[in-house]
């Protein structure tokens, strides 16, 4: 679908994250007129170190403002909305559920609703997360498994997921969810996350730290490929089979927390060892998804390897610390 974005109007909220500016980059670069929502202005972010707050609409403000994503949708003739924007660490969670919880479910539900009122929009889709499944006897996730979130992050997911569910089945709204396991990237700035992590403390000689006792497993994906999977599931969103449907993209491998962190260690030559506090609480241990659903019903393929995503995200980031002494 090579012109299909070309002069779509689409809105994108979590500009500023890890996901956000990828996106942007890539649906600007195929044609789109994008405008972002942006609640803070992270300096370091992506979206304004390559510039992409000078070629894209901003609209600043929260999720949490109902009128304003109303107007938003309306002003700039939205087509398309790529629902992003949340708090997403789960230890910032844990701490502090009801700033989460407003986020991420609050947000949504604001989200949805002014998609709902929109005459214009034709397509949605809505970021859930593998942790909306919650603690699972049966392994990997298929899309489904109940959705039993039991720790604050891991609830404002299913919630988020299930309010999806609800506005397409309740009003037929086009709408597509993505369920993926941890992202990792260039410009990921939440250095608590085990890659952004580890690849920092390795670049200044200190030994990466695993707060769980490592044997955690997760599943994850390079924000390549990511980008690749939510653009595939909108272009497609539209059709019968589609609409309404959640999808997990994987690499269909799990992966310890330990391996990943030794992986990373390894592609930066280090004779480092990772320092385990096995800390870890409020946490689900075992995690990865089944994407066959998504390589049967959208025929999507990741372009990637862990190794070789991880390969570029480590060149990212020694660039970012070498422009930042």
């Amino acid at each position: 679908m090579a012109d299909f974005w070309k002069h779509k109007n689409v809105f994108v909220t979590g500009a500023t994250g890890l996901l956000g500016p990828w996106l942007i980059q890539e649906l600007a670069s195929s044609g789109a007129n994008v405008t972002a929502l942006i609640r803070d202005g992270v300096a370091r972010s992506n979206f304004f170190n390559w510039g992409l707050n000078g070629h894209v609409n901003c609209v600043y403000g929260c999720l949490t403002d109902y009128l304003l994503l109303e107007r938003a949708l309306n002003e700039y003739e939205i087509d398309t909305v790529f629902h992003l924007g949340a708090q997403a660490i789960v230890t910032t969670a844990n701490r502090s559920p009801l700033s989460t919880f407003d986020s991420n479910i609050k947000g949504t539900w604001n989200v949805l609703e002014a998609v709902r009122n929109s005459k214009l929009v034709q397509r949605a889709v809505v970021a859930s997360s593998d942790k909306a499944y919650g603690t699972q006897k049966i392994l990997p996730y298929r899309e489904d498994a109940p959705l039993q979130g039991e720790h604050p992050y891991d609830v404002s997911k299913s919630c988020a997921d299930l309010l999806a569910q609800s506005y397409h089945k309740t009003y037929g709204l086009p709408i597509g969810i993505t369920r993926c396991g941890n992202f990792y990237g260039g410009g990921d700035l939440n250095f608590n996350r085990i890659v952004p992590g580890t690849i920092k403390s390795v670049i200044h000689n200190e030994s990466p730290i695993i707060r769980s006792d490592g044997t955690y497993i997760r599943d994850y994906i390079y924000i390549k490929d990511a980008v690749k999977a939510y653009k595939l599931l909108a272009e497609h969103v539209d059709k019968p089979h589609v609409k309404g449907n959640a999808f997990n993209f994987s690499y269909n491998n799990k992966l310890t927390v330990l391996e990943i962190v030794n992986a990373i260690i390894r592609l930066m030559d280090s004779g480092l060892k990772p320092k385990i506090l096995n800390e870890a609480t409020g946490e689900i241990k075992h995690q990865y998804l089944s994407s066959a659903k998504a390589r049967a019903v959208l025929g999507w393929e990741p372009s990637y390897s862990v190794e070789e995503g991880l390969k570029e995200t480590i060149e990212w980031y020694r660039e970012f610390f070498a422009s930042h002494k």
